[in-house]
Formats: structure tokens, sequence, C-alpha cells
């Protein structure tokens, strides 16, 4: 436990922005299930809405360093990549 007045306020900073990461996270993974699900499904205009959220979501959180840019957009390629091969 922190003693000095700036690590206890290092520590509740932490907590806000490990609650905001973790939220952040677990958004784009859901959207990128979506977006597979969709894909797989098979229609046409649901995957192109669900992959452009899913991409929406994928690069606010690197924008917002949740994780690195290259990562995201190696997700972003490779999910646009799925839908483009499944829709041609």
């Amino acid at each position: 436990m922190a003693h000095h007045k700036s690590a206890k306020k290092r520590a509740r900073q932490m907590l806000v922005r490990r609650a905001r990461n973790r939220h952040a996270r677990s958004s784009l993974r859901t959207a990128a299930k979506a977006a597979d699900a969709a894909i797989s499904s098979g229609e046409a205009d649901e995957s192109a809405a669900a992959v452009r959220y899913a991409e929406r979501t994928i690069r606010k959180a690197a924008s917002n360093g949740v994780i690195p840019k290259k990562r995201a957009s190696r997700q972003v390629s490779r999910l646009a990549k799925r839908a483009n091969a499944r829709n041609a």
C-alpha cells in the first residue's frame, strides 16, 4: 500500500486507467467477434456494417494507447481481407 501522498494519487489514477483500458479492450474484442460472425453469416450489408464498426473501435483503442497502432492496423487489415474474400 502506498504511504506518500503522490503514491496514493498514482494508485488512484492507475485504477481509473485500468478500468478504462479493460473496457476498451473488451469492446474491441466484442466488435471483432461480431464482425467475424457477420462475415461468416454471408450477409454483405450486415458484415460491411459490422466491419466498419469493428474498425472504428479498434482504431479508437489504438489512438487511446490501449493497443499498439501497428497491431490495430494488422487486425483491421485481416478483418477487411476476410470480409472482402467472403463477399467476392
